[in-house]
């Protein structure tokens, strides 16, 4: 059996079934290594092949994980393409081939900590697919930097361990301290996955995690230099106690941006949006100079790794005119602003001038930062949208210039509001969510800030609120719903 890193690495050049020629050792440790390989009769197109120590009924265990998550499709997991069970020299191994990443997390941080606003950019890819996972019922159960990999100009996710909790607790074991306190006794959970991701985030900010982690008299204790809301984050993460732990709906909502408020401004009369006109996520936010590090990387010659390998997703192809897509965002530095601005008048809504892109040569240890530059709007007149209403207060998202470059073409989100006898907005729900939960959330917390005149008949009314999303900002049409489909 394979138990030394060198051991493995003699294997290059040995050809997996037939099939996949193990070109270069990329990483590993004592129990497994990552190979460099390429899938058959795609000459091009480069994989990465993960080999595990396993035999008998474990081999087959493993396998049909992973042939479990090869099934699993989301924008932010790694592919996986095949699996079985091979033998080299006389040992038996677990083989898996998956998506090749360029680079991951462990890579970067012993370079430099994140700022910030990378850490706001890089956290939204990984909650989404986790979110994903555990609304199917499976667990991660091994979130950490090097399983938080970049694909081109994506942040993807590591799974060739991703299980159900019975599964992944099934051999109790706690390697350190990114796993939860619990997992020692065999209790795996969405809550564990939590712990992990809290952890993550603090060692991203510092390159180190400064604690232990321990179950000990109290809970751990997190630096003072971390800058809210990570601080805060990291701590609702790292409670000993599982059901203490915040949800992965407490992060998301503790990363929103604060929404702006304007006065309202004339609108065309909006048209249905039809389903198929919806543009559809391609991709999805990662620190710029996360992307910086990885390109300077590749320039040096650096080989790509898979830490820890993660399946599916599937790189959608160039979009098509009219479709929405989200691409990497630029590097920001964080930017205080109040949680709404008033903004005050002209008649015209003027988008702000991008700044330009930092280029990709900058050096991993001078990372840019680019203050994130706030859509601007204009105040106007209230407008009256139909002869029985009149919108007198609109809050538009407030969409940071790095969430608007990942956007091409328009992300249309559409919002219902039932409005009472006075015009405030009592309840918001979405109508149409989108491609994108991250500007579905945008658009549902500005649209309880809006306010409509009185009624003249002194009813309460419903609205549809079009929120559409783009490079220059974001625009919302009114609509009233028709009194025939209100119902209360």
């Amino acid at each position: 059996m394979m138990s030394e890193t060198a051991a493995w690495k003699a294997w290059e050049g040995r050809i997996i079934e037939g099939r996949f020629t193990l070109r270069q050792w990329l990483g590993g440790s004592d129990h497994s290594a990552v190979f460099l390989t390429g899938l058959p009769g795609q000459a091009s197109q480069k994989a990465a092949i993960k080999l595990i120590a396993a035999e008998g009924a474990e081999a087959d265990r493993q396998v049909a994980r992973w042939r479990a998550a090869s099934r699993l499709s989301h924008p932010h997991l790694i592919r996986i393409f095949e699996c079985g069970r091979c033998e080299l020299s006389g040992s038996p191994l677990a083989y898996v081939v998956m998506e090749l990443a360029d680079e991951d997390l462990q890579q970067i941080i012993p370079q430099r900590a994140l700022t910030p606003s990378e850490v706001s950019d890089l956290l939204p890819p990984l909650l989404d697919a986790l979110s994903y996972l555990h609304d199917k019922g499976l667990v991660h159960g091994r979130i950490k930097l090097s399983n938080v990999l970049a694909v081109g100009d994506q942040v993807k996710l590591s799974a060739d361990r991703v299980a159900t909790p019975a599964e992944a607790g099934s051999q109790p074991t706690r390697r350190d301290v990114y796993d939860a306190p619990e997992t020692a006794a065999g209790i795996v959970s969405p809550a564990g996955d939590l712990w992990s991701v809290g952890v993550t985030v603090v060692a991203a900010l510092t390159q180190s995690v400064p604690f232990s982690g321990e179950a000990a008299a109290g809970e751990p204790g997190l630096p003072n230099t971390i800058a809210e809301p990570f601080r805060g984050i990291a701590r609702e993460c790292l409670h000993l106690d599982p059901k203490r732990r915040c949800s992965i709906a407490d992060v998301e909502a503790r990363l929103q941006p604060a929404a702006r408020s304007v006065a309202a401004e004339p609108e065309p009369a909006p048209t249905a949006q039809h389903p198929g006109n919806r543009g559809r996520v391609v991709g999805a936010v990662l620190a710029v100079a996360l992307l910086v590090g990885l390109v300077t990387f590749f320039s040096r010659g650096k080989s790509g790794r898979n830490g820890a390998p993660a399946p599916q997703t599937q790189t959608a192809a160039t979009p098509q005119p009219q479709k929405a897509s989200i691409q990497q965002p630029p590097p920001t530095a964080p930017v205080q602003q109040p949680a709404h601005q008033t903004v005050p008048a002209p008649s015209q809504q003027t988008p702000a001038q991008p700044k330009p892109t930092p280029t990709i040569a900058a050096k991993v240890s001078q990372p840019v930062a680019t203050a994130a530059a706030p859509s601007k709007m204009t105040e106007a007149q209230p407008t009256k949208t139909s002869a029985e209403g009149t919108v007198v207060r609109r809050v538009v998202p407030d969409v940071p210039l790095s969430a608007r470059n990942t956007i091409t073409g328009k992300v249309r989100v559409s919002v219902r509001v039932q409005v009472d006898r006075a015009g405030k907005v009592t309840a918001a729900k979405l109508a149409s969510a989108g491609p994108s939960k991250y500007f579905a959330n945008l658009a549902l917390k500005a649209a309880q800030g809006w306010e409509f005149s009185p009624e003249e008949n002194g009813k309460p009314a419903d609205w549809l609120l079009h929120f559409r999303f783009g490079r220059a900002g974001a625009e919302v049409s009114p609509e009233k719903v028709p009194p025939e489909r209100v119902s209360r």
